[in-house]
């Protein structure tokens, strides 16, 4: 089973500035929408003793400041929620796992953003880590399709980053940057 819907808020990155309501509608979404999906997953799995159950979080249940106030906590607690349920789950052979993408262009990104799918891509790939391939829905897909497949019938507990690296390396630290004109010597 694949918990993979979520909603935005307002971008509003002063706390101060953020509506109680909005923070509540995300939360409703993103996270009560994920307990109910694993909740009723649970009760089809657990009598057969098997299943794989997997939400869709994101570079943002671990990068500060990569999102919005509202849509960081609830991904953080999808986060939390995974490792909570495999912890329980386990012990009726259900792995529950979740993948956390880094920016991938989609509608509701390039919408929220206010920019093409190309913006989208060509941002993500200025700020990303691994050069030379851009993230596309498909990878995330992939990633899905492996933590659900026999492949990763050990595989539980487990937050999957699709991000290129990006959640694993500081911008502001070039200790292994090379010259920009790729003399390696």
């Amino acid at each position: 089973m694949f918990n993979n819907a979520g909603i935005v808020d307002n971008f509003k990155p002063r706390i101060m500035d953020n509506e109680k309501a909005d923070f509540e509608r995300v939360l409703s979404v993103n996270i009560t929408g994920v307990f109910l999906g694993i909740k009723h997953a649970a009760r089809v799995m657990v009598p057969a003793r098997s299943g794989s159950i997997i939400s869709t979080t994101s570079i943002a249940s671990r990068v500060g400041a990569a999102s919005t106030h509202a849509y960081c906590c609830s991904k953080h607690a999808v986060t939390g929620l995974t490792e909570n349920a495999a912890a329980e789950l386990g012990q009726f052979g259900i792995r529950v796992n979740c993948v956390s993408p880094y920016a991938v262009a989609t509608p509701l990104s390039s919408s929220y953003l206010g920019i093409s799918n190309e913006e989208v891509e060509n941002q993500s790939n200025l700020n990303a880590n691994l050069k030379g391939v851009t993230l596309k829905v498909g990878d995330i897909a992939n990633a899905a399709l492996y933590l659900a497949s026999d492949e990763a019938r050990y595989v539980s507990g487990h937050n999957l980053f699709i991000d290129g690296g990006f959640s694993v390396v500081s911008p502001f630290f070039n200790l292994f940057q090379y010259p920009e004109d790729n003399s390696y010597s």
